[in-house]
């Protein structure tokens, strides 16, 4: 099954932001475009606010003048759902209520072919349902764009539980055809990205909640040692507090209270407050003119261990072993079968982040996880009231001299970043044992859709099988609310490494 002729007609229904840059992909692709708003003079507004976006594009050189002109003469505002009769595809991008959309596709079923291409664009509601309604739900399809559309490459093409696979199949190819990445799922809640990115705001939340770390502290330590573009405060400063709290619920009712996907109730206060980020001019940051932006937490500089001794190979932190002897540590190993610690001069260990707590400990300071440990430029550590303040002077000092910043947390098991990647990574495994996708369409997803550094599976292979199970069964013990069970399919996975290395394999 290809993608649609060009010579076939686009329709869109909805002329918000999201239905005017769904418009623009398909008019610059090379479709004629109908245009349809259920507000008298929208599609009008619509269709002259998109030709000022295509001389912007030819003031960049983006187009040239021809093209501009050919793309403003196959674009055409209709007054009524009949207008959309001769369309090949046509995209809804309306309110999101499900009865509005059901009413919608009915009224469409009603004028268009019969091998016409229905598409919802919804984010937050089923596509199995919306279809429902349908005399012929096979036709039926999501096309889940991501806001800009005209910008970002991502497609979740969604087959509700009726979708024909042909009818999948030529949704995901124009996709392609329009210069889009798309990629297979199931209807699931959330689909790809909006279910396994829960867990990056929903980690930062708790660890705020907990009186763990501010959240200037949390949202540093996702950038400059997780790699993560945005912290998760600033990202739903951005996205607005009302729309990713509803997401987040959303997905949390959909999937039956469960516990893994539980709103926060901070940010349940910040939007009953009204501080929903940036368009309301507060959220977790105040963005008056004259407003201070609060700073990350940030150790003083202490002196430097003269050495340390490491039991084992560190693990994922391994690399930081060439890092202390290029900075002039001495660094005397010692062969353990599972070492993860450095013992430091005052005889505390300084370890990476494993869902246990330092008070557990006599004298252990917990190092989080960095998706480059020679790149990073800030290392967050983790002790309790119990620690010694000569180790975790020392444990400061060792990462200075490293060229790090430091910010020092609560006794928070997980820490930040390692939590954060090890749900994420249990998710996405979840997410492929139940077949919404596959490995490498998530992987995909999450780099395109949320701008993650690696997908959850690429930093599965490079933590090593069993390294999310390892935390998340830790982390479950002391907190048995069911939030951090992993997976049986995590489990499988981690077990199925271990069997074969016992079986010499």
């Amino acid at each position: 099954m290809t993608a649609l002729d060009l010579s076939s007609p686009v329709g869109v229904v909805g002329t918000g932001t999201m239905g005017q840059g769904i418009a623009q992909v398909a008019l610059v692709a090379g479709h004629p475009v109908r245009l349809y708003d259920a507000v008298p003079g929208k599609a009008r507004e619509a269709a002259d606010a998109i030709g000022a976006r295509l001389d912007r594009l030819v003031e960049k050189d983006r187009l040239t003048d021809t093209e501009r002109d050919a793309a403003r003469a196959r674009l055409e505002p209709v007054e009524g759902v009949a207008g959309l009769a001769d369309c090949s595809l046509v995209i809804e991008a309306v309110l999101e209520r499900l009865d509005v959309k059901q009413e919608l596709f009915r009224s469409l079923e009603e004028v268009v072919a019969e091998d016409c291409l229905l598409a919802t664009n919804t984010s937050s509601l089923s596509v199995t349902a919306i279809g429902g309604a349908l005399a012929n739900p096979g036709r039926f399809v999501g096309l889940h764009f991501f806001n800009p559309a005209p910008l970002l490459p991502l497609v979740e093409v969604v087959s509700g539980f009726a979708t024909d696979v042909t009818s999948a199949t030529r949704a995901y190819e124009t996709a392609r055809a329009w210069g889009k990445t798309p990629v297979a799922c199931a209807d699931t809640p959330g689909f790809i990205v909006n279910r396994i990115a829960r867990p990056f705001y929903a980690e930062a939340f708790a660890v705020h909640e907990s009186q763990g770390a501010d959240p200037a502290t949390i949202d540093a330590v996702l950038r400059e040692s997780g790699g993560f573009r945005m912290g998760a405060f600033e990202l739903t400063d951005l996205i607005g507090q009302d729309v990713n709290e509803s997401v987040t619920h959303s997905v949390w009712q959909s999937f039956f209270q469960d516990v893994r996907f539980t709103p926060s109730l901070a940010q349940r206060r910040l939007v009953e407050s009204g501080r929903l980020g940036r368009k309301s001019g507060h959220g977790w940051y105040d963005y008056a003119p004259d407003a201070d932006r609060p700073e990350p937490h940030t150790a003083e500089p202490e002196r430097a261990p003269a050495y340390v001794v490491a039991e084992g190979d560190l693990g994922p932190a391994g690399e930081l072993l060439p890092l202390l002897r290029e900075a002039g540590i001495q660094v005397r190993e010692e062969e353990e079968d599972q070492g993860t610690r450095l013992v430091l001069p005052s005889g505390g260990q300084l370890a990476l982040a494993d869902g246990q707590t330092s008070v557990e400990f006599r004298d252990v300071v917990y190092f989080d996880l960095a998706l480059d440990y020679r790149r990073a430029t800030r290392i967050a550590l983790s002790a309790s009231q119990d620690t010694s303040p000569q180790t975790l002077a020392e444990a400061i000092g060792l990462f200075q001299a490293l060229g790090k910043k430091v910010s020092v947390i609560g006794d928070v098991p997980g820490m930040i970043v390692a939590r954060t990647v090890a749900r994420i990574v249990d998710l996405a495994h979840d997410a492929v044992a139940k077949g919404v996708a596959t490995e490498e369409d998530i992987d995909t997803a999450m780099r395109l859709g949320v701008n993650y550094p690696l997908g959850p599976f690429e930093w599965s292979r490079r933590l090593g099988r069993n390294w999310a199970y390892s935390l998340l069964d830790d982390l479950h013990l002391r907190d048995p609310s069911g939030r951090y069970a992993p997976s049986l399919a995590l489990y499988r996975h981690a077990y199925a490494t271990d069997k074969r290395e016992g079986s010499g394999s």
